[in-house]
Order: structure tokens, then sequence, then C-alpha cells
């Protein structure tokens, strides 16, 4: 019956996902982010000093006016986390057709600025203050207008994430299928490479931006809004919302190990179709947590972030596994599980743990199968029920490496509640996996002995 299982799963269910997965646009996505991680990382760092958690040095700080550069650094990283997306994304993509990538990049990011309004409005309507009428006409006229010419920075954060992703797939399918097509300025030999390469993508890059200009005119002469505000509500923020449901974390906690089961890097796959979403929902975190207002009384801040998948989803690896590491280590009696507990200890620590998914193996091993499957949704619906109901504050958009140890990460995602709500979930897997370890060792142990005697 397990063959059966396992053979509808790998014939029927896995072909068609890895074929999704392994698409253009998806491994664009995913490799094109990995360019946005370390001004994400770093980003995240000048976030912590420009809000320590230590009240007398946050004021000491704020009052030298060291919180304010800490702020700038944050904002020009972190803080345009699309814009590293939009050229990412188009720069892989084109790179993996085998074409000179870096215009590419530069026009997504291009793209990326045309479809949304270069202009900001007064978010407080000024004509509601007292005495605003006794104002002179100009100076009337100049609260109630926006400032145009201006980068609307908003965009450029995690609420442009959806339209940077949109942008930097469509260019890089666009340009690619362009240049393909010999759609470019050929140069005679004698001039340079690097001029020659930037008057190939000239024609690629002028219709493309044309179309995006056509675009943004059809949104602000026909509806009044401009495109990116257009993704924004009608696609981003439904999405945003069903990656931070209960449902969503669940799922997600799900088939990361579900894939594993069946040797596919369940990690890897859900990263890249989440990414997207959680990403931005971090970075919402990480200004509400700047300008002080991270509870979940505020829309903008969300339960289930990135930081959630790397830091307790996938907590000392998919599976989270450390209860496994921790039985092998102190209570395992057969040669093969004391084995690989040394291998996986110090991998296991910074949240590795391929030792024990192909060592073990736990890929499609029935005897370990379920704890493998269950510990995750348990944390998952755990650490979402004790944020949910104010156990512990909401995660707080610092991006801390997924090689970062348990409750050290959790001390700098949200603070001392969440090192110790960390501590506990390594309780929760020690607890469900030993059961169960136990079992399978015996067998193991019962193994080795007949293999002796034989």
């Amino acid at each position: 019956m397990q063959n059966s299982g396992s053979g509808w799963v790998n014939e029927k269910l896995l072909p068609p996902i890895m074929k999704f997965v392994n698409t253009k646009p998806m491994n664009a996505l995913k490799n094109g982010m990995v360019y946005a991680m370390p001004f994400i990382i770093i980003g995240s760092i000048f976030l912590i000093l420009s809000n320590i958690p230590y009240t007398p040095l946050a004021n000491a700080l704020a009052a030298s006016g060291w919180s304010a550069v800490f702020s700038q650094a944050f904002n020009a990283s972190f803080g345009i986390l699309a814009v590293w997306a939009a050229i990412g994304i188009a720069y892989v993509y084109v790179r993996d057709e085998g074409f000179e990538a870096l215009p590419a990049g530069l026009t997504s990011f291009s793209v990326f600025l045309t479809i949304q309004s270069l202009s900001v409005t007064n978010p407080v309507n000024p004509t509601s203050y007292e005495g605003f009428d006794k104002l002179p006409d100009a100076v009337q006229t100049l609260l109630t207008s926006p400032v145009t010419g201006v980068i609307n920075t908003s965009w450029l954060g995690g609420q442009g994430m959806i339209a940077a992703i949109l942008s930097g797939i469509l260019v890089g399918w666009a340009y690619s299928k362009m240049m393909k097509a010999g759609w470019k300025i050929t140069l005679p030999e004698q001039v340079p490479a690097n001029v020659a390469n930037q008057f190939s993508a000239m024609i690629p890059a002028g219709v493309i931006i044309t179309v995006a200009m056509f675009i943004f005119a059809f949104f602000k002469m026909a509806l009044n809004t401009d495109f990116l505000s257009w993704i924004y509500q009608v696609i981003q923020t439904p999405l945003q919302g069903l990656s931070d449901s209960f449902g969503g974390a669940i799922v997600i906690a799900f088939l990361v190990p579900f894939f594993w089961f069946f040797g596919i890097h369940g990690g890897l796959i859900m990263g890249a179709i989440t990414s997207g979403l959680l990403i931005p929902n971090t970075f919402d975190n990480a200004a509400a947590y700047k300008a002080g207002t991270l509870t979940l009384s505020n829309p903008h801040v969300h339960i289930v972030t990135n930081e959630f998948y790397n830091n307790f989803i996938n907590l000392t690896g998919s599976g989270i596994t450390i209860g496994l590491v921790i039985f092998t280590l102190f209570a395992a009696k057969s040669v093969q599980l004391k084995t690989l507990g040394r291998i996986e200890a110090v991998p296991g620590v910074f949240n590795i743990n391929e030792p024990f998914l192909f060592g073990l193996p736990l890929v499609l091993n029935p005897f370990l199968a379920l704890p493998f499957f269950l510990t995750p949704v348990i944390v998952a619906a755990s650490t979402y029920a004790v944020i949910k109901f104010g156990i512990v504050p909401p995660l707080n958009g610092v991006a801390a490496p997924w090689t970062t140890p348990p409750i050290l990460s959790g001390f700098l995602i949200g603070g001392w509640k969440m090192a110790v709500w960390q501590a506990v979930v390594l309780v929760i897997s020690t607890a469900i996996y030993f059961p169960f370890a136990a079992k399978y060792d015996k067998i193991l142990l019962a193994q080795e002995k007949e293999n002796e005697a034989a």
C-alpha cells in the first residue's frame, strides 16, 4: 500500500508541481530574489540599531540624531526591496536565456517606475484644520495639491512587491523574445562589446517601456488610478491576506516536509512560491516596528511573515528535527542513530538537517513520517495562536539569516518573549519525535544484532 501511494505521488502529483516550479518565471523569481537578500539582512541590522529595545539607549540615540541616520541606511537597503526584486528577477530571466542581462534588469526598473504615479498626495486632509479657509489661496492650493515629479517610496518597499515581481518576469520574457527574434541594433565588430551590448538593448527596452507607458495612460485616463496601485489593491492585498491566515500557515508548514518526504527540496519549492508574499509581510512589520506601531490592531501588521517561515516552520531544518537530534544524542542505542546524531548535532544548531533527511533517512521513511509531518504543523498552529492572542508580540520584521541558531534568532526577530517561545518549540519537537524515534531505534538495533549474528 505504501509503495502504491508513493508511486502515485511520484508519478501523478509531483511531476506537474515540479514542472511548474522549474518553469523559467519561477526560476527567475527564486534566483532573482537572492539578490535582495544581502540588502534585507543589512537593512535589518540598521532597523535594530534605530529601534534598540532598551529605552534609555533608544532615547539617547534618538536625541543624538543617530536613530535617524540608522533609519536612512534602512530606507536605502531593506526599504527599497521592490527595486531589488524588479531588477534581479528580469536579470536572472535574461541571463538564463543567454543574453546580456543587466540592460534587462534596468529596463524592468524603468517599467516599475513607469506604471506608478510619480507624485505624492498629502495623506492628511488639510482642509479639516481650523482656520484653513483663512489662509491665502496660494497656500491652500499648495497644501491640497500633490507633490509631482517625485517617487513615492512606499511603493519601493513591500507594497510594490507583486508589481515588481510581475515587472521582472514580464520584462524578462518580452526582452528575451525580442532578442531571440533579432530585434536589436547590430554594430560593426570594431565597436567595443560593452558599447555594442547597450545598443543591442535599445530596441527591446524601447518597445517594453513604450508598452508600459500606454498601460499607465489607460489606468490613469480610464480608471483614474495607476497600474501599480491597481495591482496592490486587486492582487497583492488579497494574496497577502491569504498567506497571513491560519490556514495559509498550516498549508505551508505541511507542504515543506511533504515534498521532502518524497526526496524533493520542500524548502526551496515553498520558499520560491511564498517569498513574493511573505517578504512583503516582513517589510510591513518592519515598517510598523520602525514607526512604533507593531501591534495586531494595525491592519498592516502580519502574523505569518518570511521569518515565521524560516525561524519556526523550518526551525533546525525542515521537519523541525531538533527533537530527533536530541534523541540520537542521549537515548539512541543503535549504532546508526548514534553515529548520525553526532554528525547532525552541529549542522542542526544552524538549521541544516540534510544528514538526517538522506542519511537516516527521513525521505520515504514510514516510521518517522508522522512526526516529520506533524511537528511543523503543530508549531505553525501554536506559534500563530500565541501571536494572535498576544502572548508574544508580532515578528518585528528583522530578517535574521536562516542559519541563525534557535533562541538567538527568536531574540532578533521578536525579542526575549519570542526567544522563550522558540525554546518551547524545541521542547515540542522533542516530545513529538521521542516515541517514534524510540520505536525506530529498536528496529534498527534488532537489525544490527541480526547482522552481527550472521
